[in-house]
């Protein structure tokens, strides 16, 4: 069984006043019954270890660099994640293949940064309206999966987040059917590249426009694991709603 994983991303948002959610949030989960994951923004990063110290709420970071040190200013490494308490490090979310130009050659190797430093690498994949809108959904998601992951990966360290990228903060939501369709289809490449045993193992999130209004239905969905959460990760009174529906899927 893949245990399911709800997951927050604040993306370009707080401040040190805002790890009073994460307070409200282990008030509200004292015993979440699936793994919870939050990647505030990287200044807040050990501040947020230490509040869920006692806690089994993960903290991880929103993006890493692909080399383990140097002259790259501004830029953070997996191991400076880790030193600083990080456990997860999210990889090509949409926001960074955009605004940063990143390839899918350029997540390969943070991917591998990533498990080098024992962080678990959640891979992002997507497309766009016009790819959506043209048909070559499923063309684009094979393709950014085979040139976003290594070679040897497993599911202790490789976390897969399917965020169709027209539906990240638009509150526009891909039907079930084509969630599922999508969801279907990762899995079968991951087991196709890396045998039934891993390919069934790694599991699949969802990321766009999740919110506890919907969650119930997206977690009905057929592979979907979880969620990479955006905006509704921001206050625990939003986040908490997701969480409660995961573990009742």
């Amino acid at each position: 069984m893949r245990r399911k994983l709800a997951a927050g991303n604040w993306k370009m948002n707080g401040t040190s006043e805002s790890l009073a959610e994460l307070d409200a949030l282990r008030s509200a989960h004292p015993a979440p019954q699936v793994d919870v994951l939050i990647c505030p923004p990287a200044t807040l990063v050990t501040s947020a270890v230490v509040s869920v110290a006692d806690h089994d709420i993960a903290i991880g970071g929103q993006d890493c660099h692909a080399k383990p040190n140097g002259a790259h200013t501004g830029d953070i490494s997996a191991s400076m994640l880790k030193d600083a308490g990080a456990s997860y490090v999210i990889l090509g979310h949409s926001e960074r293949r955009t605004d940063h130009v990143e390839i899918d050659g350029l997540v390969r190797q943070k991917t591998l940064a990533a498990h080098a430093s024992d962080l678990i690498a959640v891979v992002c994949v997507g497309e766009t309206l016009e790819e959506r809108e043209a048909a070559n959904t499923l063309d684009i998601i094979a393709g950014q999966l085979a040139g976003s992951l290594p070679d040897v990966l497993n599911a202790q360290n490789t976390v897969i987040a399917y965020e169709p990228v027209w539906a990240i903060g638009t509150g526009k939501v891909p039907t079930t059917d084509q969630i599922g369709e999508v969801h279907d289809h990762i899995r079968a490449k991951l087991e196709q590249r890396y045998g039934e045993g891993v390919g069934r193992s790694i599991r699949i999130l969802y990321g766009g426009s999740v919110k506890g209004s919907n969650a119930d239905e997206i977690f009905a969905v057929s592979n979907v694991d979880g969620a990479l959460v955006g905006g509704a990760s921001l206050k625990a009174s939003d986040f908490s709603p997701i969480i409660t529906a995961l573990e009742k899927a």
